[in-house]
């Protein structure tokens, strides 16, 4: 793979970058992944942790689709918890723990092992268009590269700028060049493009923490995994080998002492802490907002609204006293602690003074400042819904650049970027979630339909159909799309298949046969009933399918009534909307939808009707001139 000509370039070696690559090179494509410096690939530069409420929904589909975040998580993991196990199915979500120093070595060697895929150290510098067709990238070293198509991946780097206090750094991440030539590219191609800022915590010795004066926080045993693949290893011989003490920290035993598999997946797990920010915290904070750089006018970009700095909560919950502050091992062998809900850009000796106030933390020694940083990003509405952009045919974003915040939505769009720039490429049917399909497809469709002007995060709230759309049953409601996709092996394919048998198999089962006047099915309905309970089970199924029956068997009224709406909601869908319609012709509608709509260019009348300015009267105006339209 010397050539200078490939079917698929990807710019950017984060979480996106690396599943842009990996799913392009699963699928056939000749890949290349061109990254600053390939010892960073796959970093986990903020959070040492994957997953959370509705995230972990998104690295579960990942799995299910050929993805590798989520097997990286679990063979990578140190801590693995189940949230929000008190609520119902639809919002259960898993949030690991990861080895920040594991977590890229084993990406990395997942990329050297693919077929189909090339990497080269670079900076990209400029896209080459002709005819506003894509052709290729220009790099500072490698100069001219071929591509059939190319995916930008490029994170935080795009004119970043790291801020800590009153100073500006150009920087991608800190102590990493910033991509500057890059964003006056795009400049010339004609995207809009915006700035968002982000931030990070300072990073603490583990040695100089008294955890006495917090309150400890065990992981799950079993552990919940995102990855078939650490179930069935847990499941074989996990279970065996789990310490029973959770305060220990150091590695049980490896298995084949490598970057692949430097543990059995959930054993030896080992604790969080929390801590938090109290009246003293907060009054060092408010005596110092002038300093730091988002409240002292350095800042341009607007912050995370949902995971927001320090200073932020100051001055935005001032009636609160006091803040959660949860205190994370980054690794097995890292003496760095990340103190989780400290994000911000003071000064570095106003942060020492905020950090020693917090209980516990009094004689904490930073090893490295909190600092915010700003980025470019493109406004995504200038996107179809395979997060191809409309402006340069065969020309993908996927990540941060699209206006998101996390690794996971970062991940889900590089995979469904990468996949459909190969798919192109070799002249198959593009992949496209819908709303009804996936968080993916909700997170994609929001960012394509209404764009967003602030970091961009994923809740389940988005999600109209999250009884449907469960992290337990991911790999049966997308087991169709997985086969068509095909980069899930067939033998996994038919292990996924004979547990949805044996699903709807007990459920009719449960239905027919009767105890004491009632069914089987009306009797695991009754809220305090468990499956086990039963007067008559099948000893046969295996944990899964028989979770999935107590969920599908329960929430049966719930789950018909969405699935009917569901159905309703697909007819509009079905109804397309030609690219380039000309909606000043639809004098009827009112000027802010011809507006919104002219901007969107909406690929259906479902997707017009989800865009904001457009209500229904201006719908139905629209569907009776497609109607027109197509005679």
């Amino acid at each position: 793979m010397n050539s200078l000509n490939y079917n698929v370039i990807v710019v950017g070696g984060g979480h996106a970058g690396y599943e842009a690559a990996l799913a392009s090179a699963r699928l056939g494509a000749k890949t290349l992944l061109i990254t600053i410096d390939m010892s960073l690939i796959g970093r986990l530069p903020c959070n040492p942790s994957i997953g959370g409420i509705a995230k972990s929904h998104i690295v579960s589909e990942l799995d299910a689709l050929g993805g590798e975040l989520g097997r990286n998580a679990d063979y990578t993991g140190i801590q693995y918890r189940m949230l929000n196990t008190r609520k119902g199915p639809a919002v259960q979500s898993n949030r690991l723990q990861c080895d920040k120093d594991l977590f890229p070595l084993r990406i990395q060697a997942v990329l050297k092992m693919q077929e189909n895929l090339c990497q080269i150290n670079d900076i990209v510098t400029a896209i080459r268009t002709n005819g506003g067709k894509l052709r290729g990238v220009t790099c500072r070293s490698h100069g001219e590269i071929n591509a059939d198509s190319v995916v930008i991946c490029t994170g935080t780097f795009l004119r970043g700028r790291v801020l800590i206090g009153m100073q500006s750094i150009k920087e991608g991440r800190m102590g990493e060049e910033s991509a500057e030539e890059l964003s006056k590219s795009f400049d010339k191609l004609g995207f809009e493009l915006g700035r968002l800022k982000t931030g990070t915590p300072p990073r603490l010795h583990k040695d100089t923490l008294d955890y006495s004066r917090m309150e400890i926080q065990h992981g799950d045993t079993p552990p919940p995994f995102f990855s078939r693949m650490a179930r069935k290893e847990w499941d074989g011989i996990g279970k065996k080998n789990a310490p029973m003490n959770p305060e220990i920290s150091g590695p049980l035993f490896h298995v084949e002492h490598d970057a692949l598999h430097p543990w059995i997946p959930g054993s030896d797990q080992i604790p969080c802490h929390l801590t938090h920010t109290n009246t003293k915290t907060h009054q060092i904070i408010a005596d110092n907002l002038k300093k730091s750089s988002m409240y002292g006018g350095m800042v341009e970009g607007t912050g995370v609204r949902y995971c927001p700095s320090i200073e932020d909560k100051i001055v935005k919950f001032s009636e609160r006293d006091s803040h959660h502050v949860f205190i994370e091992p980054e690794g097995r062998n890292n003496i760095r602690m990340y103190p989780n809900g400290t994000s911000n850009s003071l000064p570095e000796d106003v942060q020492t003074e905020m950090i020693h106030s917090i209980q516990g933390l009094e004689k904490a020694v930073i090893l490295r400042p909190g600092y915010a940083i700003e980025y470019d990003y493109s406004n995504p509405t200038q996107l179809f819904h395979t997060l191809e952009t409309k402006i340069v045919e065969n020309l993908y974003f996927a990540g941060q650049l699209n206006g998101t915040t996390g690794y996971e939505e970062a991940a889900g769009q590089g995979f469904i970027a990468g996949a459909n720039a190969a798919l192109k490429s070799l002249g198959r049917a593009p992949l496209v979630l819908n709303r009804d399909e996936g968080y993916i497809g909700v997170l994609i469709d929001d960012l394509v339909t209404k764009g967003t002007d602030e970091p961009y995060r994923m809740f389940t709230s988005r999600s109209e159909h999250r009884l449907t759309l469960r992290q337990d049953n991911v790999y049966f409601r997308l087991l169709e799309i997985t086969k068509q996709l095909g980069i899930v092996d067939q033998v996994e394919i038919d292990d996924i298949s004979s547990q949805g048998h044996q699903i709807q198999v007990e459920i009719k089962r449960l239905e027919k046969t009767f105890h004491d006047g009632s069914s089987l099915a009306q009797i695991l309905r009754r809220p305090e009933i468990k499956y086990s309970a039963l007067p008559q089970i099948s000893p046969t199924l295996d944990s899964i399918v028989i979770n999935q029956v107590e969920i599908e068997v329960k929430y049966a009224g719930y789950i018909k009534r969405e699935r009917e709406r569901i159905d309703s909601a697909k007819n509009s869908e079905k109804q397309p909307i030609p690219l380039g319609f000309e909606y000043d012709r639809v004098k009827s509608l009112r000027f802010e939808a011809r507006e919104k709509l002219k901007k969107v260019q909406p690929e259906n009348l479902g997707q017009a009707s989800r865009i904001s300015g457009v209500n229904p009267s201006d719908i139905s105006i629209l569907s009776m001139w497609m109607k027109r339209w197509n005679k």
